[in-house]
């Protein structure tokens, strides 16, 4: 045995023995006496009383509730995020007022959109104190014009972008969950896809009609492709997790699953591709103008930017205020849909 066992051999037998057995004889035992609080016999705790070695803890069911209890809330952190960013915010206060001018300057304005004070000499003139952003080609008043075709502008291309968001994350959450129609809307995503849609869209244009309610169905009948394609291979990643697993174990519903297991997941994508189709859909309402393809009976921004290209050098203010608001459009719901996207994304909200 070296020294180190002996030293400790040694302090084990000199240490002092505890006594811990409890002499009956010494222990108060009458329930209804009152003891003051602490330790009556310090050094002998087995002689001590019950109700001095135990304390009972109080419950309370509310404060138990507390302690698992979280002021998280989703929305409220996405709101509190997107208001962390500027330029979105401003941008967007800027595109709310600029829409809610589109019905005020109608009852401000000197002139309808249909009147032509003079078509023969009021022609391109350039703004004035009488016209505020000038006449256009037969002599009407541009201002009425510009601020109509807006707000009829802005109303097309956020019910086409909703219809075209709605039908493209329904199509792709049916599209990549369902694996036995993945066959099926994969033909169909090709068979649409390898023709180009500015054809679709001159058939219906000659054998249905050119109006804006016709044309605007047929983009969300031909815009939800890129949607329901990216839907598609997103929920690809999330249909196989154990939750969604340990649904289908429980015979969760299929609808259940999709708009409340995987959609969620989704919406930072949705909220981004819906802000970026609003200014693509005016776009594409100025190109389908241009060709012809739409009623020009009824002024929306489209039409009013393809009637300024031809005068372009002679009455240069008929391009600049159409083109300025499409300007301040796109730019709002790029940063706004950007702002927001980042919002809903769960990583980053403390």
């Amino acid at each position: 045995m070296d020294n180190r066992e002996h030293k400790k051999t040694v302090q084990e037998a000199e240490a002092p023995v505890v006594n811990m057995t409890v002499n009956p004889e010494k222990v108060d035992t009458d329930p209804g006496k009152e003891r003051p609080k602490g330790r009556e016999y310090p050094k002998s705790r087995s002689q001590m009383p019950e109700d001095q070695l135990f304390e009972f803890a109080q419950y309370n069911a509310q404060e138990a509730e507390k302690i698992g209890y979280s002021n998280y809330s989703y929305w409220k952190s996405v709101w509190a995020n997107f208001l962390k960013k500027r330029p979105a915010v401003i941008m967007s206060i800027i595109f709310i007022l600029l829409f809610i001018f589109t019905f005020i300057a109608s009852a401000i304005g000197k002139y309808d959109i249909h009147m032509a004070p003079d078509p023969l000499n009021r022609m391109y003139i350039s703004p004035n104190s009488e016209f505020w952003f000038g006449t256009n080609a037969i002599g009407q008043d541009y201002w009425a014009q510009v601020w109509y075709a807006t707000r009829a502008s802005i109303l097309l291309a956020v019910l086409v972008s909703l219809g075209q968001i709605t039908l493209g994350v329904i199509i792709g959450l049916i599209w990549g969950y369902v694996r036995k129609l993945d066959r099926f809307f994969t033909e169909l995503y090709n068979l649409i896809d390898n023709v180009p849609t500015i054809i679709y869209m001159t058939l219906i244009a000659l054998m249905v009609g050119k109006t804006m309610v016709t044309m605007g169905i047929a983009m969300v009948g031909f815009g939800w492709l890129a949607t329901a394609r990216n839907v598609r291979n997103l929920v690809f990643m999330y249909r196989d997790r154990e939750y969604n697993l340990a649904s289908r174990c429980l015979g969760t519903k299929l609808g259940r699953i999709l708009f409340r297991n995987i959609f969620p997941y989704l919406v930072s994508v949705i909220i981004l591709r819906l802000a970026l189709a609003i200014p693509n859909t005016i776009a594409y309402e100025t190109t389908l103008t241009y060709l012809g393809l739409m009623d020009i009976m009824v002024p929306s921004l489209g039409i009013l930017l393809a009637a300024a290209r031809a005068v372009f050098p002679r009455a240069a203010y008929t391009l600049w205020f159409p083109a300025a608001i499409v300007s301040i459009i796109t730019i709002t719901f790029y940063l706004v849909g950007n702002a927001f996207s980042d919002a809903c994304d769960p990583r980053n909200h403390v």
